[in-house]
């Protein structure tokens, strides 16, 4: 069960395709959200229910429906919300895996009869392999992510890169406008990439935040942008990300769909800490103040803090230069 968001799915598949790795005749049922589901439905044997969580009391009741009379081996309880842990009671399992104590919230525990192994300062991506550790699934030397998509989209993918040659993606927009860096700076950055010969496209959800983000951009670009914006699906967004040479975004479901598909990515934090929630490839690519702002504010090194602590703030991206990110960007254009 792991419902949300596009980022965490993302680290999900790579303990569900361990599993399917390790264990082929294994029957996998995935609790999952409706955006999410877009993203990995083309999965193979895994039978997918899909919860909508904005219909509230309904949606479970569909859950409770679609697994009437059904006793599983093992209920993974991937989503500590108590959203998710009130809809898990619907599901009769013979394990239910949940969270150790510490990385438990929202009374989790009470869901659960069996905890992963506690571990400090996990990664979100780990901590989703310790449910396959719980289970006894065989451990993997090199992650695998496999998310299936049409031949049509890879198609349009290849035509859109072939028209653009050498490109990198900036996906600027978090699900939270404060995580968001400066749009100015956004356009800083591309003006400088396409000045080396290499194009800049714009990715992004069609919410109201990807748009306006998106067009405060080319406002203040330099030179003109490929705006993809709203326009694709998300299998579509995945093989145009795959095209890049790289990736440049905040802490949004892009720069870990860009994971999955093997593109390097730069992510920029502030609030987050990006040892847990950044693109698990390239922690050493990231450009992040979190260090700093957490000190400020809890007066104390986010090492002798609760795991996975925010820091609080409107203005903190404000504290990633443009210099910063030009170092770790021009890395790659050589």
């Amino acid at each position: 069960m792991r419902l949300s968001a596009i980022g965490d799915v993302c680290h999900a598949v790579a303990m569900v395709n361990r599993i399917q790795t390790a264990w082929p005749d294994t029957e996998i049922t995935w609790v999952i959200g409706k955006v999410e589901y877009q993203l990995v439905r083309l999965m193979p044997n895994i039978r997918f229910i899909i919860f909508d969580k904005k219909r509230g009391k309904a949606a479970v009741d569909d859950l409770k429906h679609a697994v009437k009379d059904e006793v599983f081996d093992a209920l993974l309880m991937m989503q500590v919300a108590l959203r998710a842990n009130l809809a898990s009671r619907v599901i009769n399992a013979k394990l239910r895996i949940g969270f150790d104590w510490t990385r438990s919230k929202e009374l989790h525990w009470l869901f659960a009869n069996k905890r992963v192994a506690s571990r400090k300062h996990a990664h979100v991506l780990d901590g989703f392999m310790d449910f396959a550790d719980a289970l006894g699934v065989p451990s993997v030397e090199k992650l695998k992510w496999d998310i299936p998509v049409s031949d049509e989209d890879k198609l349009w993918a290849r035509q859109q890169a072939q028209k653009l040659g050498k490109y990198i993606v900036i996906a600027p927009a978090a699900s939270k406008a404060e995580r968001n860096w400066l749009p100015e700076r956004y356009a800083s950055i591309a003006d400088y990439i396409q000045q080396q010969n290499v194009n800049v496209i714009l990715c992004g959800g069609p919410g109201k935040l990807d748009r306006e983000t998106a067009d405060a951009i080319k406002h203040h670009a330099a030179t003109e942008l490929q705006d993809f914006t709203g326009k694709t699906s998300l299998h579509q967004l995945l093989m145009l990300l795959k095209h890049a040479d790289l990736v440049i975004a905040p802490d949004t479901g892009p720069a870990h769909m860009a994971t999955t598909v093997g593109t390097p990515v730069i992510g920029l934090y502030a609030h987050s800490n990006p040892l847990r929630t950044g693109p698990y490839n390239n922690l050493d690519d990231v450009v992040s103040v979190y260090n700093e702002c957490i000190e400020e504010q809890k007066g104390k090194s986010w090492r002798k803090l609760p795991w996975g602590i925010r820091a609080k703030g409107s203005h903190l991206m404000e504290r990633i230069s443009i210099e910063q990110v030009k170092e770790k960007v021009s890395g790659y254009m050589v």
